[in-house]
């Protein structure tokens, strides 16, 4: 399916592997047992992405069952118990990208209706959080204070997220042309102005995100991804996640391959995507990262999120469902949205 490095039966046991960490309420955790809605997202594209409707099903229900009544999910909860009560603004928009992968997946309406009340309040409580020059705060506190500062990685998968839950407005007969304005507003800053953002350079999430969301693409994108490829990418082993540790991790690396991907750059996301291979455990499951100074992996754990993000890669190079193109489709505004000055 992914031109010789994995096979339908492989990706199926990747997508299985998730499954099997679900748990009976829907959420899928963390392997600590925490839950967070971003993760917990990926997770629930994955599993539709490999034809597991049911499981995939209860993790929607999962998200809208948990929703607080302001449209956000708290960063952590465990065991149905809310572990830290302050709320992430990307994190909240990310129910907008499964949504609308579940309805590329399934072409079923009727579910993207059911969910279309829990993404327009998630998007409404996420622009709240906007400031006037257009980027979005990266948190609101346990006590319902704003954070300080935008993340350049957060606001590029926001990005993203405005561009499905505006797909689905239409969808929904709800048309939203203030979120329009909003996720042009947002590539603008996050292609051309780094000074709104945190420095968080060091990350490789940073490095990758701009084109992973959207707001990136052509000459510019393939530009970004040239310029820090020697700091992140080590060869055959995969993408470091902070620059100056010798540790790559498997959902880095992923997430870079479908950046890769998106902005046509193939034969590079082939080479990426094999390389992270040698962290695949025999049931299917990843290992989250390979700590290359020990030769060891690091840390101990083979993770739900980690899975989900070799699966998407494995789709976006692959195409064996309806959602393999959903973050090469999230820049296809963004040409237009850069057009003059912010």
């Amino acid at each position: 399916m992914t031109e010789g490095l994995l096979d339908r039966a492989e990706v199926l046991a990747t997508g299985e592997a998730i499954a099997r960490m679900q748990e009976r309420s829907g959420a899928i955790a963390w392997p600590d047992g925490h839950v967070d809605a971003w993760d917990h997202v990926e997770c629930a594209m994955a599993l539709s992405a490999c034809g597991l409707r049911e499981p995939a099903r209860r993790a929607y229900r999962w998200l809208r069952e948990t929703q607080r009544a302001d449209g956000s999910w708290p960063r952590s909860v465990a065991d149905g118990r809310v572990t830290d009560p302050a709320a992430e603004s990307h994190h909240a928009a990310y129910v907008a990208v499964g949504a609308w992968h579940e309805y590329l997946v399934t072409g079923d309406e009727r579910h993207t209706l059911v969910m279309w009340p829990a993404v327009r309040r998630a998007m409404e409580w996420t622009l709240a959080l906007r400031t006037p020059r257009g980027e979005v705060r990266w948190e609101r506190d346990a006590a319902g204070v704003p954070g300080t500062y935008a993340l350049l990685s957060g606001c590029s998968s926001i990005h993203q997220s405005l561009r499905c839950a505006i797909a689905l407005a239409k969808l929904a007969d709800d048309p939203r042309p203030d979120w329009e304005l909003a996720a042009d507003q947002l590539a603008r800053l996050v292609a051309r102005h780094p000074e709104a953002f945190a420095d968080k350079s060091r990350f490789a999430m940073d490095w990758y995100y701009p084109v992973l969301g959207g707001a990136l693409r052509g000459a510019d994108a393939e530009r970004r991804l040239t310029s820090a490829w020697d700091t992140f990418v080590v060869p055959g082993l995969g993408v470091r996640c902070v620059s100056n540790q010798s540790w790559v991790t498997a959902a880095e690396t992923c997430e870079l391959v479908i950046a890769l991907d998106a902005c046509g750059m193939r034969a590079q996301a082939q080479e990426v995507f094999a390389s992270v291979q040698h962290l695949r455990h025999p049931d299917g499951s990843y290992w989250t990262g390979w700590q290359f100074d020990n030769q060891a992996p690091f840390p101990r754990e083979r993770s739900s999120w980690t899975a989900a993000a070799v699966v998407l890669a494995a789709d976006a190079l692959a195409g064996f469902s309806g959602g393999a193109g959903i973050f090469r489709d999230a820049g296809q505004q963004s040409a237009d949205s850069l057009a003059g000055p912010l």
